[in-house]
C-alpha cells in the first residue's frame, strides 16, 4: 500500500510539478478557448448545409460528415500537422489542432444541430414566416432559440468529449495539461504528476457532467 501511495499520490513530488503542470493547464484552457468556439460556429454551418434544399450542397455535407466522423480525431491530427507540410502548408501546433478539431467537431456538433432543428414542428416555421418574417429571421429568431434549447445537454456532453480531446494535442508536442504532466513523470520518475493532471481535469470537467444531468432532468420532466 505504501509503495502504491508513494508511485501514485506522493505528495511532494506532485508540488514539485505543479508548476509544470500549471503551465500546461493554461495551455489546454487556450485550447478550448480557440476549439470549442470553432466547433460550435463550424457544426452550426455544417447543420444548416445538411438542410438545404440543393442536393448537391445536402449529399456534399452529409458525406463531409461521415468522413470526419469516421476519421480518428488522432489520424486527422497527425494528417494535418505531418501531412500538410507536403502540400506547402505548414502550421503551428496550435494552428493543427485547431484546424484538426474543427474539422472533427464540426461534423458531430452539427448532427446535434440538426436534430436540434428538426425537433422544431414545420407549424413553429410556418407560423412564423405566416406574420411576415424572412427564412433567415425565423431561423434565427424562433428555430434555433427552441433548437438549441431541445439539444443542449448533447451539445454540453460533446464539449465534455473536446475538452477531454485536447489531450491528443500531446502526439505533435504542444505542451498541454497531459503533456507537461508527462514531463513531469519522465523527470520525476513517478506518475504522481499523472494523477494530478487527471485531479485537473475532473476540477475542471465535473461541473459540466453535473450541469448535463440537470439538464436532462429537467428537460425530462
Amino acid at each position: 500500500m505504501e509503495a502504491l501511495l508513494n508511485q501514485f499520490f506522493n505528495l511532494d513530488i506532485m508540488a514539485r510539478a505543479l508548476p509544470l503542470v500549471l503551465t500546461g493547464l493554461k495551455q489546454t484552457l487556450l485550447l478550448c478557448i480557440v476549439v470549442i468556439p470553432l466547433g460550435l460556429a463550424g457544426g452550426l454551418l455544417v447543420a444548416l448545409l445538411s438542410l438545404v434544399p440543393w442536393r448537391v450542397f445536402r449529399w456534399a455535407t452529409i458525406l463531409a460528415i461521415d468522413f470526419f466522423r469516421a476519421v480518428p480525431p488522432l489520424v486527422l491530427l497527425i494528417f494535418v500537422y505531418s501531412g500538410l507540410p507536403f502540400a506547402g502548408i505548414r502550421l503551428t501546433p496550435l494552428a493543427a489542432v485547431a484546424v484538426a478539431f474543427l474539422l472533427n467537431n464540426s461534423s458531430y456538433y452539427g448532427e446535434v444541430y440538426r436534430a436540434g432543428i428538426e425537433s422544431v414542428g414545420r407549424g413553429q416555421w410556418d407560423a412564423a414566416r405566416s406574420t411576415g418574417l424572412t427564412l433567415t429571421q425565423t431561423l434565427r429568431n424562433v428555430v434555433l432559440p427552441q433548437a438549441i434549447r431541445n439539444v443542449l445537454p448533447d451539445l454540453i456532453s460533446n464539449t465534455v468529449e473536446v475538452v477531454k480531446l485536447t489531450s491528443l494535442a500531446s502526439v505533435i508536442a504542444l505542451p498541454e495539461l497531459l503533456y507537461s504532466a508527462d514531463m513531469a513523470r519522465s523527470l520525476t520518475f513517478n506518475t504522481s504528476p499523472i494523477v494530478l493532471a487527471a485531479g485537473f481535469y475532473l476540477l475542471m470537467l465535473w461541473p459540466l457532467v453535473r450541469l448535463v444531468s440537470r439538464l436532462e432532468r429537467r428537460i425530462a420532466s
